[in-house]
């Protein structure tokens, strides 16, 4: 590590917008703002105007952060529905001229990869190979290995992705929920026939908004206390728990769960199902959950520049 001089990382997400502040040990800022970037993205392929000026007032709220914390080096990446938009100059330019540093398209395999080293940061090398499984709004990244990510995937399925593209009613029906949870097993048989041993990992660790949300509103925790979610350690049964009540209950009543942040709520039965079906497909009976994850992964390379 060059000096004890903080970084900051920013992630322009499908849902969230997030910022890690950090010089390694002491200094450690965590906070993300949902802003629905990639909302009907998939009806018309651009992100909307609406979604992009949400992005840019939490980045006008994000400055006064990485000033007041003396930041000397930033990194911002995009993901998933940058990746899949025809207009994300409309979102880059703002961005990078808002921030005065450019923000970057981070492709599938690299979120991936960033990812698993934020996940499995701390973690002893004699629990791997690691799976970790990382649920975003448009996208999910599978990352396996030991030391590093030996092989990952990134897959078109997300939390808004599938809330939009298989849910219509409010509570979604059965038939929409097992839609949603046969396409993600038919993504994670694309993923056997190509990476079998993906399935065969010693320890699960699941990372990102959907996983830490999941493993919230089975604590029941309120409000929101990082330190007692990382480590956690999520069961399957408790998972499916957890699906089960949030997709038979109405949008305003699932709001007003312990551990469930309101602006998640209409996409969270998504990504439960997404969860739900990588843990049956694969069997899985428990999953660590890790607040840790891409924006750490960034950092370290940020701070490892002498």
């Amino acid at each position: 590590m060059a000096d004890d001089t903080p970084v900051a990382v920013l992630d322009f997400g499908t849902n969230t917008t997030r910022l890690l502040i950090t010089n390694g040990t002491s200094v450690d800022i965590r906070t993300h703002r949902i802003t629905g970037l990639g909302r009907g993205l998939g009806k018309t392929d651009r992100l909307s105007e609406e979604g992009i000026g949400r992005v840019l007032d939490a980045v006008n709220e994000f400055k006064s952060l990485i000033s007041e914390n003396g930041v000397q080096r930033i990194r911002a990446v995009a993901t998933s529905a940058a990746r899949d938009a025809v207009n994300r100059a409309d979102l880059f330019e703002p961005v990078s001229a808002a921030l005065n540093h450019e923000l970057e398209l981070l492709s599938g395999e690299e979120e991936a990869r960033y990812g698993f080293l934020g996940a499995t940061a701390g973690l002893p090398s004699t629990d791997g190979p690691f799976l970790v499984i990382d649920i975003g709004g448009g996208s999910t990244e599978f990352s396996y290995g030991t030391h590093a990510a030996e092989i990952h995937r990134s897959v078109d399925m997300g939390s808004v992705r599938f809330m939009e593209q298989f849910f219509i009613n409010d509570p979604p029906k059965p038939e929409e929920l097992s839609g949603a949870i046969q396409v993600a097993r038919l993504h994670l048989d694309d993923i056997d026939r190509d990476h079998a041993i993906m399935g065969t990992a010693k320890s699960v660790v699941g990372v990102a908004g959907t996983i830490t949300t999941i493993a919230a509103v089975e604590i029941g925790l309120e409000p929101y206390d990082p330190q007692i979610i990382d480590g956690f350690v999520l069961s399957r049964r408790a998972a499916e728990d957890v699906f089960r009540t949030l997709a038979t209950e109405s949008l305003e009543i699932r709001k007003y769960n312990p551990g469930l942040e309101a602006a998640r709520a209409d996409v969270i039965v998504a990504g439960c199902c997404i969860l739900v079906a990588v843990m049956r497909h694969w069997e899985l009976e428990e999953c660590l959950v890790r607040e840790s994850d891409l924006l750490d992964g960034l950092a370290f390379e940020l701070l490892a520049v002498e």
